[in-house]
């Protein structure tokens, strides 16, 4: 099982950038996927997530409305456009993965990705 994050970069603030996760290993449509940050000094949150198989989606308060996650499944992969970017955007982001059936996306994660950094001057 391997997830492939990528798509970070530096941006000023107000730009947007488009992160990626590509899974393998596993049957795409079974996979929970979740986005999760870490900024120097914070802890790990989780940004957004989403049910491949249920296609929903789920946002932290800081993000809902300015970030969207969204999937393609003929690439196996998991997108995170992130629009209106802010210097507190600014962090590492993690995608992980979990096989759930139920639809829900705010649980425990398995596996992990590398993470991709984004960068945010004002």
């Amino acid at each position: 099982v391997q997830l492939q994050a990528s798509g970070g970069g530096s941006v000023q603030a107000g730009q947007s950038l488009k992160l990626s996760c590509v899974a393998s290993g596993f049957t795409f449509d079974d996979l929970t996927i979740g986005w999760f940050r870490q900024a120097p000094g914070k802890e790990r949150k989780g940004v957004s997530c989403m049910s491949v198989r249920y296609n929903n989606a789920s946002y932290s308060h800081s993000v809902k409305f300015r970030f969207r996650i969204s999937s393609d499944n003929a690439k196996n992969t998991v997108y995170l456009q992130m629009d209106n970017l802010k210097p507190e955007d600014a962090a590492v982001y993690y995608c992980a993965a979990v096989r759930r059936y139920d639809g829900f996306c705010n649980g425990a994660y398995d596996h992990w990705g590398q993470g991709t950094l984004v960068t945010v001057s004002s």
